[in-house]
């Protein structure tokens, strides 16, 4: 009885229209933050550097807070990013008959949750937080001193490797496109929309199976300073024998998926 109420209320809540908008808005600011990460990855590619920023989320909120009117800009995206969590556990709860749909948005709530508290850990404190590259040797530590923890540590890896995985697969054969009201949408914009999806696809793919080979290497050597957040794997990627051209790409895929994000933002189906 209590779980149909629980579904009831999470139906209720996703068939809001209040929260369809700001669920939407929340898009729009997802799109800002990947811009920035694409920004200053591509500052690292060609300049060798990102202007003392780290290109995570932490560095994007501290470029926004940097604008004029950066303090409202960061509240507007505290309740952006709180309705697309609020969003996502409903799906989580009530999701669509599908338990992978339920599973990628449970995951996709954490993520959004974690945004929120970066937001409101700079608003609140004047401190940004950790980096994701702190942030993944910290998990990554206290994981490892578990029972079993170096092997909980490779399994984390293995699972970021598989969503790389996921998402490079999900870009080529253009299975984002399912999320969107294609129907509604002009032409151009369908095209458009489904060659920026499929960049940006791709680059956040690569980018979650490189973290995914640090995080198994840190496993291995039992060493979780081997364990890498977004801004250092971005690095790393700068460091191969293709050198910054390797990062540039990755670094302008974000930013085409950012502009992907505001296609969702009008044509999603919430």
């Amino acid at each position: 009885m209590r779980t149909a109420q629980v579904e009831g209320a999470a139906r209720r809540a996703a068939n809001s229209q209040t929260l369809d908008r700001l669920a939407r808005l929340g898009l729009a600011c997802r799109g800002v933050l990947y811009g920035l990460i694409g920004f200053l990855a591509l500052q690292i590619a060609f300049d060798g550097g990102s202007g003392g920023k780290e290109a995570d989320k932490t560095g994007a909120v501290e470029m926004v807070a940097e604008q004029p009117f950066g303090t409202v800009l960061l509240w507007l995206m505290v309740v952006g990013f709180i309705a697309l969590t609020l969003w996502q556990l409903s799906e989580a709860i009530i999701g669509r008959g599908e338990v992978k749909k339920r599973v990628e948005a449970g995951a996709h709530t954490a993520a959004y949750a974690l945004v929120v508290a970066t937001l409101l850990s700079l608003l609140l404190r004047g401190d940004a937080g950790s980096s994701t590259d702190e942030s993944s040797k910290d998990l990554t530590a206290k994981v490892m001193d578990l029972p079993g923890g170096q092997i909980l540590v490779g399994l984390l890896g293995l699972g970021l490797v598989a969503l790389g995985a996921y998402w490079i697969h999900k870009g080529w054969k253009k299975r984002f496109l399912e999320d969107l009201r294609t129907g509604e949408m002009p032409p151009k914009a369908r095209q458009l929309a489904e060659k920026l999806g499929m960049a940006g696809y791709l680059a956040r793919g690569v980018i979650a199976a490189a973290a995914g080979v640090f995080v198994i290497q840190a496993a291995i050597t039992y060493d979780p300073d081997k364990a890498k957040g977004v801004d250092s794997t971005l690095r790393a990627l700068a460091d191969t024998p293709i050198g910054p051209w390797l990062l540039g790409v990755v670094a302008i895929g974000l930013l085409l998926f950012a502009v992907y994000c505001f296609f969702q933002a009008r044509w999603h189906r919430l």
